[in-house]
C-alpha cells in the first residue's frame, strides 16, 4: 500500500545518529590534536552529547509518528521500492526500508531508550576521559540497531547486523585500560560470531535456493511454496535453524549465553541500552520479522521454544547466586529474553514483541538504577551496599517499581506481557509452560534479594575509587542528580503503564499486520492462570524477605543441606560453561588442537614451500656462475658455440 509517511522520513531516523557520530568523532580527533599540539582543546563535553541527544530526540518525534501511522493503517507494511546499490552481471544488490506494525514499535523503543539513556549518561559519565569518545561510539550503535530494525533484505539486515556487533565491542571495551574491560569485549565479539555464522549459512543457503534476500518475499512466497510442496521443507528449515542460531548468540541464549554477563565491565548506560534494551532483542526482533518461516517449520520452532524454556530457567537459577547488581541484572536479561524465544516458539508472536516492549523499559530503568547506586556507593557488589533507601529514596522507590514490573505484579507493564505468554504456552506446550512457572518464582526471589542487599539494613560503606579513576566519597552515599534520577522516573512511568496499551486489542491488531495477510487478535486473560502466576511471584518474594529482610534461616545451614548444596555449587561455577568453554574447547581443542595443527602446516607446507623454492633458486643461481661470471670473452664464446649447436641441429634434423 502507499505510505502515509514519506520515506524520506526513515532514512533521516537512521541517518541523525549517524551525522552524530561524525560530529563527535570529528570533535574527538580534533581535540586529540589539540592537545598533542600544546593548544587549548575544544569543549567536547558540550559538543558530543548535545548533538547525540539532538539528533535523537528528533529520531523520537518521526518514529512516534511512524507509530501512529502504522497503527491508523493497522500495522500493514508501507510500500517502498527497494533502491539498487549494485547492479553487475547477475548480480543484484538493493537497499530499502520496510516499515510495519513491528518496525514501528523497534523505531520507538530505540529512539526512545536510547535518548533517555544519553541524558543520564551527561549524569553518570561526566568527568570521564572519554567523555566524548563515548557519545561517538552510542551514536554510531544506535545507527546500527535502526538500521538493523529498518532493513527490507536480509543482506542489509546482516550489514547492520554486524556493526551492532562492531558497536558492542567497542563499547563493552569503552575502558580498555581495564584487562577485564579488554577480555569481556573480545569475549562478548568472539562468542557472537559463532551464531552469526549460522544467520549467514542461512542467508547463503536461501540466496542459492530461492534467489532472494527480500524479508517479504520469503515471509511470503516462500513459505507459501514449501506449503504448496514447490518448494523444500528441508531448505526452509536449515534457513530457520541458521536465523536460530544468529539469534542464540546475540540475545545470549544457551550455549552461548556466556558472554553477557562479562558484558557488564562496559559503562552501565551501556548495559541498560545495548545489553538489555535493544541490541540483545535484535535476536528477538529477527526471529518475530521472520517469524512466518518459523512457524512453517515444526523443528525450528520446537528447537527455539525449548532452548528459551530451558534458558529461562538455567539463567534465573544463576541471578540467584550473584553478588554483583548487574550481573544479577545480567542473567535476569538472558532469562527474560528467553521468555519472548519460547513465547515465539509456542507461536505467541504478538506476546513475544509485547514483552519484548515493555522489558526494554523496566529493564533499562534497572540497569540505570544500578549505575546510580554505583554512583554513589563507587561499587556494584551489594555486600557492600545496604542501607541506601534512607540515602537514595528516588532511586529506591523507582528500582522497586523496576523490580515488581520484573517480577511480574499486577498491574505494573511485567505482569500483561509475561502473564500472556505463559497462557499461551500453556496452551501449546505444558512442559514448557512449567518451565516458565518456575521461572516466575525465581525471578520475584532474586529480585526480591537484590533490593533487600542493596537498599535495607545497615550500609556497609561501599569501595573507595580506583587510583587515578574519578568517583564520589562512598562513606557519604547521596542521591544522584536530576539529569540522573529524573530519566529513571520516566522509565518507572514506563515500566507501569505501558501493559495497558493492550487492553483495547489494537496492540496485537497493528503488530500482527506486520504477517502475510495481516490480521486481528485480542489477548487472552485467564484467571487461573493469572491467580498462578502471582501466587509464585508472592511466594518468592516472601521466602526472600525471610531470608533477606528479616532472617529467621541461616543462610549457611540452607545452602549445606543436599541437594541445594550442589545446585548451589553448580549455580556459582556457572554450570562450568566458562570453564567448558573457555578451557576445553579454546585452550586444549582451538589452541592446542587447531591452532597448533594450523601453526605446524604454515611453517610445514606453506613456509616449506616458500623457504625451498628461494633455497633452490639460490642453488641455481650459484650453477649459473659458472657460465654467467662477468667476462666478456667468455660470454663470446659461450654465443659462438651455442649458434653451432643450433646450426648443426637444423643441418641434421
Amino acid at each position: 500500500m502507499d505510505s502515509p509517511v514519506p520515506e524520506t522520513e526513515f532514512w533521516t531516523i537512521l541517518l541523525l545518529p549517524l551525522a552524530a557520530f561524525v560530529v563527535s568523532g570529528t570533535v574527538v580527533v580534533v581535540r586529540r590534536l589539540r592537545i598533542a599540539d600544546g593548544r587549548e582543546p575544544w569543549p567536547s563535553e558540550k559538543i558530543a552529547p548535545s548533538v547525540t541527544i539532538g539528533a535523537l530526540a528528533v529520531g523520537l518525534v518521526l518514529s512516534i509518528w511512524t507509530l501512529l501511522e502504522a497503527i491508523g493503517d493497522d500495522g500493514h507494511a508501507f510500500g517502498f521500492a527497494p533502491h539498487e546499490l549494485v547492479d553487475v552481471g547477475t548480480l543484484l544488490i538493493e537497499v530499502g526500508v520496510r516499515v510495519d506494525g513491528l518496525t514501528a514499535v523497534m523505531l520507538v523503543v530505540v529512539t526512545g531508550v536510547s535518548l533517555l539513556v544519553q541524558v543520564y549518561s551527561t549524569g553518570y559519565m561526566k568527568g570521564d576521559a572519554g567523555y566524548a569518545r563515548y557519545f561517538a561510539y552510542m551514536a554510531l550503535f544506535t545507527t546500527a540497531m535502526l538500521g538493523l530494525v529498518l532493513a527490507d533484505n536480509l543482506l542489509m539486515l546482516f550489514a547492520f547486523w554486524e556493526l551492532v556487533g562492531l558497536t558492542s565491542y567497542l563499547l563493552i571495551g569503552f575502558w580498555f585500560h581495564r584487562p577485564a574491560a579488554a577480555a569481556a569485549a573480545k569475549k562478548a565479539f568472539i562468542v557472537t560470531r559463532l551464531g552469526d555464522l549460522g544467520l549467514l549459512a542461512a542467508l547463503i543457503l536461501i540466496w542459492d535456493r530461492a534467489g532472494t534476500l527480500n524479508i517479504a518475499e520469503i515471509n511470503s512466497e516462500v513459505v507459501e511454496a514449501v506449503a504448496l510442496g514447490l518448494f523444500g521443507q528441508t531448505t526452509l528449515t536449515l534457513f530457520a535453524l541458521g536465523l536460530i542460531a544468529g539469534a542464540i548468540g546475540k540475545s545470549a541464549q544457551f550455549p552461548l549465553h556466556v558472554w553477557l554477563p562479562d558484558a557488564m565491565e562496559g559503562p552501565t548506560p551501556v548495559s541498560a541500552l545495548v545489553h538489555s534494551a535493544t541490541m540483545v532483542a535484535a535476536g528477538v526482533y529477527l526471529l518475530a520479522r521472520f517469524f512466518p518461516v518459523l512457524e512453517a517449520s515444526a523443528t525450528a520452532s520446537d528447537t527455539i521454544a525449548w532452548i528459551g524454556a530451558v534458558t529461562a530457567v538455567g539463567a534465573a537459577l544463576l541471578a540467584v547466586v550473584q553478588v554483583d547488581i548487574k550481573r544479577v541484572l545480567a542473567y535476569s536479561t538472558i532469562s527474560q529474553l528467553a521468555y519472548m524465544m519460547f513465547a515465539l516458539g509456542v507461536g505467541a508472536y504478538a506476546a513475544a514483541v509485547f514483552h519484548l516492549m515493555t522489558h526494554a523499559f523496566f529493564k533499562a530503568l534497572l540497569f540505570l538504577g544500578s549505575g546510580s547506586v554505583h554512583h554513589s556507593t563507587n561499587t556494584f557488589d551489594m555486600t557492600k551496599m545496604g542501607g541506601l533507601r534512607r540515602t537514595m529514596p528516588l532511586t529506591y522507590v523507582t528500582f522497586v517499581i523496576g523490580t515488581l514490573s520484573l517480577a511480574g505484579v499486577i498491574p505494573l507493564a511485567g505482569f500483561w506481557s509475561k502473564d500472556e505468554i505463559l497462557i499461551e504456552a500453556y496452551h501449546h506446550n505444558e512442559a514448557i509452560f512449567a518451565f516458565g512457572m518456575a521461572a516466575v518464582a525465581l525471578t520475584a526471589f532474586y529480585m526480591l534479594r537484590t533490593v533487600y542487599m542493596t537498599f535495607h539494613g545497615d550500609y556497609k560503606g561501599g569501595e573507595q575509587p580506583a587510583p587515578g579513576e574519578h568517583g564520589a566519597d562512598p562513606s557519604h552515599p547521596h542521591e544522584s542528580p536530576i539529569n540522573m534520577v529524573g530519566v529513571l522516573g520516566v522509565l518507572a512511568v514506563l515500566a507501569i503503564v505501558a501493559g495497558f496499551v493492550t487492553f483495547d486489542g489494537e496492540f496485537q491488531t497493528w503488530v500482527l499486520g506486520a504477517l502475510p495477510g495481516g490480521g486481528e487478535g485480542h489477548f487472552e486473560w485467564e484467571t487461573g492462570i493469572f491467580i498462578g502466576s502471582t501466587v509464585l511471584a508472592m511466594a518468592g518474594m516472601l521466602l526472600a524477605t525471610l531470608l533477606y529482610l528479616r532472617p529467621r534461616v541461616n543462610l549457611d545451614a540452607v545452602r549445606g543441606v543436599w541437594p541445594l548444596r550442589e545446585l548451589h555449587h553448580l549455580a556459582v561455577r556457572k554450570y562450568f560453561a566458562d570453564a567448558i568453554g573457555e578451557t576445553l574447547l579454546v585452550r586444549y581443542l582451538f589452541y592446542a588442537g587447531i591452532a597448533r595443527a594450523a601453526s605446524e602446516f604454515d611453517r610445514l607446507v606453506v613456509d616449506g614451500f616458500v623457504n625451498q623454492t628461494g633455497r633452490d633458486v639460490v642453488q641455481l643461481g650459484r650453477r649459473a656462475r659458472l657460465v654467467q661470471n662477468g667476462w666478456v670473452q667468455s660470454g663470446t664464446v659461450l654465443l659462438a658455440l651455442g649458434s653451432v649447436v643450433i646450426w648443426a641441429s637444423v643441418v641434421i634434423f
